[in-house]
Order: structure tokens, then sequence, then C-alpha cells
């Protein structure tokens, strides 16, 4: 009887010991999350009708958000908004010209706005269009040279626009130069990592950091940067736990397609987006280190095929869709402020 008494004595203190053992993990897991730096606050409602799959430009301190889709029967959008931050106030503009599209390539370059190929439910485009916000007037310019395609990934370095990969039915990874004064497009190297499209990319002086998107399937984890003055690509630490350090272990939640982008003070930032499931985390990368913080998970609800942007060393985030719904809520992240619900 005494044996049994004591065997029942330690297999009570062993599940007691487990029991705290599991609480203070728990405890662990939650200080993690609540030990994450940054702020998601809510503005005034983009003014458009809700849509995914949009594109946007800066010009100046400016913003303009370019067609996408409402869900509505396959009809593509053609309107466009100016954003000022300034006054959270949204002006509609001249309509896009063009066929309405998805997944275009959109930058500035020279005070004006360029977007281009897409996809308009039933055809992959290569048609390139050209905005001057001072006249509110849209021109169509020479036609991308490449094969027409949507899921591209674009950006602008020294006044020159750049684009790179997408999807034409077989994925892609070849770079192009549009130079605006002479409305000529020039081949570059191409990205030498994965072949991609609905990749993400963002600018940190002057250097082009292109990660993520989907290749046959499979989201890819390899992290390149582009100098466009030597034309050459450098491989950076890939976005996985491939280190046997702890800089690396939750990096995997890093990867996705159909995320969106933006610069803050010289760090990049990625959030929203899909990876089997939809995405809502938000990670901050330093150049100088090359590594990866993770800051507080976006707010809103979670979201792919949004439209993101920097106007002024701040970053925004705006429209996208979850399964079925269409948003038009718009966000703004201050990095290192502390997260405050409801704000």
């Amino acid at each position: 009887m005494m044996n049994r008494k004591l065997n029942y004595l330690k297999v009570s203190v062993l599940l007691l010991f487990m029991a705290l053992f599991m609480v203070s993990c728990n405890d662990d897991d939650d200080d993690d999350d609540a030990d994450l730096v940054g702020n998601w606050k809510t503005l005034w409602e983009f003014e458009g009708v809700a849509r995914s799959h949009a594109v946007s430009f800066v010009i100046g301190d400016k913003a303009y958000v370019v067609s996408g889709y409402d869900g509505d029967e396959r009809v593509r959008l053609q309107d466009c908004w100016e954003y000022n931050p300034d006054q959270n106030q949204w002006l509609q503009k001249a309509s896009f010209p063009g066929l309405g599209r998805t997944s275009a390539f959109s930058f500035s370059a020279n005070g004006k706005g360029y977007v281009g190929c897409g996809y308009d439910g039933s055809t992959k485009l290569n048609d390139v269009w050209e905005y001057d916000p001072i006249n509110d007037s849209w021109t169509q310019k020479n036609d991308f040279p490449a094969s027409a395609r949507y899921g591209a990934v674009s950006f602008t370095i020294g006044g020159k626009g750049f684009v790179c990969g997408g999807f034409d039915g077989n994925y892609l990874k070849d770079l192009w130069e549009y130079n605006a004064e002479t409305d000529t497009w020039t081949q570059k190297t191409s990205l030498p990592g994965s072949k991609r499209f609905n990749a993400h990319v963002f600018v940190i002086d002057d250097i082009a950091y292109v990660f993520g998107g989907n290749n046959n399937g499979t989201y890819v984890d390899d992290f390149w940067a582009y100098d466009c003055s030597a034309d050459t690509w450098t491989n950076k630490r890939d976005i996985a736990d491939n280190s046997d350090d702890e800089y690396d272990d939750d990096y995997t939640s890093i990867i996705r397609q159909c995320g969106v982008t933006f610069v803050i003070n010289g760090y990049g930032y990625i959030a929203t987006g899909d990876e089997s499931s939809l995405v809502n985390t938000t990670w901050e990368y330093n150049p100088a280190k090359d590594l990866w913080t993770k800051k507080t998970e976006f707010e809103g609800t979670a979201r792919t095929n949004a439209v993101g942007f920097t106007i002024n060393n701040r970053g925004f985030v705006l429209t996208g869709k979850t399964s079925s719904l269409y948003l038009d809520d718009v966000w703004e992240f201050y990095p290192f402020a502390e997260q405050v619900d409801n704000d």
C-alpha cells in the first residue's frame, strides 16, 4: 500500500511539472508575440470600389492606384485614383484608357507613372501607358518588347523603370530596363535564381531586392540584390531556416506570393500575401546586416493581392481580397511604435 501511495505521488508531481512546463512554454510564446514592435493604424477608406490586383506608383508626394478587379463577372477596372497622405484624401483622376487589367506592372520615372502588361480576364497584355499628373492625361507608349505577361515585378532606379519575371504561360526571370526619355526598352542580365511570378521587390539606396513569388506551384525562398549601375545580381541569404543559428528559425513565415512591400528609413518591409493560406506576418529587412526582423502582424483583415507603397518614408497598405471579400480599407505602418489596438 505504501508503494502505491509513493508511486501515485510521483505521478502527480510529474503531471504537475509537465503542466507548469506547458504553461511556461505558452507564456513564452505569448511573450514573443507581445515583444514584437510596430503599430498598424487604420485610415479613411479608399474611395474607389473595393478591389484586388490593382497597381500603384508614386510621383512626388502623391500615390496613384490604377485598375484591378472587384469580383464582378471578370470585368477589370479602368479608374485611377490619387492619394494625398497629408490630407488623407482621395481624388479620382482621368481613367486608364487601355483595357482594364489585373497583375500589371507599374513604376514611376521622371515625374510620370507607367502601367503595362497584365491580364484582362482572357488575354495576356504587353501594351504600356504613361500617366502625366500635371495634365491628368494618359499616353500610349511603345509596347513591352518581350512576351505578353502578368505577375511581373517592377521598380525604379535612377530615373529608369525595370520589369522582371512574371508568367506568359511559362515562368520567367528576364529583366528589362525602360528609358522614359527615349521610350525604349533594353534587356539586362536576367535574375540568376528561380523563375517566378507574383514576387516582391523594394529598392534601398539604389539597390533592388527581389524575393518570394511562385515557381511551378512552389513558393521560392532565394533572395537577390540587383545593382543597375553594374547590371549585376548578388545572392543574399535565403529566406529559409538553413542555419544552426536562431536568427532564421522563423524565416519560413516570410515566404509568400502576392504580398506588398514598402521602405521606411532605409529598411524594407513585407506584409500580407498568401502561402497556401493567407499570411498576416510583417517582416523588416536590414540591408546592412542582410537580416530580417519580425514585426507586429498586419492588424487588418488577412488578404492577398493588396497594394502597398511608400510616400516620404511612410508605408501604406490598402485594398486586396480574402477568399471572397474585396477590401477598400487603408493602413499605415509605424515600425518602431508600440502596438495599439483599434487605433
